[in-house]
C-alpha cells in the first residue's frame, strides 16, 4: 500500500469514527492533524465521487446519514438551533413547517436537499451569550425557554399554543440577557394570563 492510500484510509477512518456527522475542512484538519487544506479538499472530493461521503454545500461535507441540526450549526458559525423549530419539537407551538430555524449573525434562508434552513439575525451580545443554549450530540440548541424568548424578541405578536410546558424560573433567569423592558413586560403579561 502506498503512502497516499494509507493517508486516505486514515482520513476516512477519522471521519467515520467521529461522533460528528457534518464536517468542514477545518474539522477534518483537526480530526486528522493534517494542515494541508488543499490535500484535505482533494481527499474529501474523492470521497464524494466514490460515494463515501456527501457534499451538502460548498465546503460542507457529511456522512451518508447526517443530522440536519448539525448541518444548521455548520453552515453559519456562530449559530444555534432555536425559535419555532425548538418550540415545535417541545410541543409549545404547533406548526406544519419543517423549516429548521436558527439564531445567527445574519438573516438567510437556504435549502439543502428537501430541508429548509432559516437563519434569523441577533445582536452579537445575544448570540454569544449561551445561557439557555446546550450542546447535545454535536449541536448547539436552545432549550425551550431560550427559544421562546428568542422568538418573542423577534416577534412580539407571536401566538403560542401551550405555555404550560415552559419553566417560568428558567425564563426569568434568561430574560435579563435581552436587556429589553418591552420584552420583560410582555413576558409578565403572557405568563400571568396563561
Amino acid at each position: 500500500m502506498d503512502d497516499s492510500s494509507h493517508k486516505n484510509k486514515i482520513t476516512i477512518a477519522a471521519i467515520n469514527n467521529s461522533p460528528d456527522t457534518v464536517f468542514r475542512l477545518i474539522d477534518v484538519s483537526m480530526l486528522t492533524s493534517e494542515d494541508n487544506f488543499n490535500s484535505i479538499n482533494q481527499k474529501l472530493n474523492y470521497y464524494v465521487r466514490t460515494g463515501k461521503i456527501l457534499c451538502l454545500r460548498r465546503g460542507i461535507y457529511s456522512k451518508l446519514k447526517y443530522s440536519c441540526e448539525e448541518v444548521a450549526n455548520k453552515i453559519y458559525t456562530p449559530s444555534y438551533v432555536s425559535l419555532e423549530y425548538v418550540l415545535v419539537k417541545n410541543g409549545i407551538i404547533s406548526q406544519d413547517s419543517e423549516t429548521l430555524t436558527s439564531a445567527c449573525y445574519l438573516s438567510r434562508q437556504i435549502k439543502i436537499n428537501d430541508q429548509t434552513f432559516s437563519y434569523h439575525k441577533f445582536k452579537r451580545e445575544l448570540l454569544v451569550n449561551l445561557l439557555g443554549v446546550q450542546r447535545i450530540d454535536s449541536v448547539n440548541i436552545a432549550n425551550p425557554e431560550r427559544a421562546f424568548l428568542d422568538l418573542l424578541y423577534l416577534n412580539k405578536e407571536y401566538d403560542f399554543n401551550n405555555l404550560d410546558k415552559l419553566n417560568r424560573t428558567v425564563i426569568n433567569q434568561i430574560l435579563p440577557i435581552y436587556k429589553s423592558n418591552k420584552l420583560s413586560s410582555l413576558i409578565k403579561k403572557l405568563l400571568k394570563n396563561d
